[in-house]
This record gives structure tokens, C-alpha cells and sequence, in this order.
């Protein structure tokens, strides 16, 4: 696969169920310790960054959660706000509405910096989890045999309409964010998230099958 453009990164954000007696994130990991094994934390699916997220979130705090998996992230969001499960991992645009709804309660941001879209939320970091950092993220691929000509033209394109004053506007809005780069610098960039998540499946022992 050729290396094309990276398109947008998502904030991250922890979410639960309202029905949940926590209100921060250390008042969920006093909980998850006192209740082993009674919180549940859903997934889009195996070896998504859901899932990954909530290993993390497992392995730094010692809490004994446990993993959900679904089918994509919709069916995930619906069993959450049914109070089917208790948490949840998921890209900011996808849960701020029902956030902002009180039909869930946010708790944290995932990245190392609050978002524009939720200013007010903290960062796990800030929450007591140094180090914890899980960022979302969308690229454009094209197949292996693509002219470079083409891949550059492509790559030109896409960089001029996320550049667009309308699209800028929008994009912190709704928890996104764009950052332009070469296909050279978006292929290195893919090259270190594949390093960085195996060192983590590796360390933690996460299992995507």
C-alpha cells in the first residue's frame, strides 16, 4: 500500500453510563477496584483502538474491567447508553452529542491535551494517568502499484480542501483536527503508530484474535 495523506486526527474521549456512581476518574478506578470484575467496557471489536484503549486504561490503573467487543462502533455506543455496559473508548465526534445530551458522562480526554470541542474535560493525564495517550486517526491509502506522480497529486488535493477556511472552521468543533504532510512524512508517521501499538500489545498482553 502506498502512503497517501493523512487526513484527520479524533480526540478520544471516556465515557459512561450515567447510572455509573463516578464522577471523575479516579473515583472509577476506586470503583473498579472495589467491584472486580462487575465493570464492563465496550469495544468496537478486537484489536480496534477501543479495545486497546481499554487495556491501557486496565494495565495502568490494576482494575479488573471487563472487555465487550462488538461489531463496530454503533452497536457499542446503543448498548452503552442502554446501560448494558458501563464504559466506553470512542472518538470524541461520535459520543459528544449524547455527552452534551446527559445521556452519557464524559470523564476524561484520551490525548496528551484537552480538545476545543470540550475544553472543561481533563486529559487522563491530568486525571492521575501520566503517560496515557491514545489518538484516532484517518489516512488515505492507495494501492502499491500507484504512480508516485499520482500519489503526489492526491496528496496536493486533499492538503488544499482540509486547508479550505470552511473545513478548518468546522473540524475543532467537532473534536478533529488536521495537520498537512508529504506522503514521506505520513508514511513514517503510520510506520511509528505500527511500532508504538505492537510494543503495546506486546508489553500488555492484548490478545486481537
Amino acid at each position: 500500500m502506498r502512503r497517501v495523506a493523512f487526513v484527520v486526527g479524533a480526540d478520544g474521549l471516556l465515557v459512561v453510563h450515567p447510572s455509573l456512581p463516578v464522577k471523575s476518574v479516579k473515583e472509577l478506578i476506586a470503583l473498579a477496584r472495589a467491584r472486580p470484575g462487575e465493570l464492563t467496557y465496550a469495544s468496537a471489536g478486537a484489536g480496534t483502538t477501543s479495545h486497546l484503549a481499554g487495556e491501557l486504561f486496565k494495565s495502568m490503573t490494576k482494575g479488573d474491567i471487563t472487555h465487550v467487543p462488538y461489531k463496530g462502533n454503533a452497536p457499542a455506543i446503543t448498548d452503552l447508553l442502554s446501560g448494558q455496559t458501563s464504559m466506553l473508548f470512542a472518538t470524541l465526534p461520535t459520543v459528544l452529542p449524547q455527552v452534551q445530551a446527559n445521556r452519557l458522562r464524559g470523564l476524561a480526554v484520551l490525548g496528551s491535551t484537552r480538545s476545543p470541542a470540550i475544553p472543561e474535560m481533563p486529559t487522563l493525564a491530568e486525571s492521575g494517568l501520566k503517560g496515557f495517550e491514545v489518538s484516532n486517526w484517518t489516512g488515505v491509502f492507495a494501492s502499491a502499484g500507484t504512480p508516485a506522480a499520482v500519489v503526489s497529486k492526491l496528496n496536493a488535493e486533499i492538503v488544499r480542501v482540509m486547508r479550505l477556511p470552511e473545513v478548518q472552521a468546522r473540524l475543532p468543533k467537532e473534536g478533529l483536527s488536521f495537520a498537512p504532510s508529504t506522503p514521506q512524512q505520513f508514511a513514517a508517521f503510520v510506520k511509528s503508530e505500527k511500532e508504538k501499538w505492537g510494543q503495546l500489545v506486546k508489553a500488555i498482553g492484548v490478545k486481537v484474535d
